[in-house]
């Protein structure tokens, strides 16, 4: 799944042994949106459903 540049420099804030995990959650979100890749706006919805679990 592609990545916008934004995106993928803000999955570089995650520390380095999770980020792999964040990155496949956050490509399923997109895939189950219909989406095929991940920009920065999509990164930070993503991102702020993961901090409401």
């Amino acid at each position: 799944m592609d990545w916008s540049s934004d995106a993928e420099t803000s999955l570089k804030e995650i520390p380095f042994l999770v980020r792999p995990i964040i990155r496949r959650k956050i490509e399923s979100l997109a895939r189950e949106a219909g989406l095929d890749g991940v920009d920065l706006a999509f990164y930070q919805q993503a991102k702020e459903r993961f901090g409401r679990k």
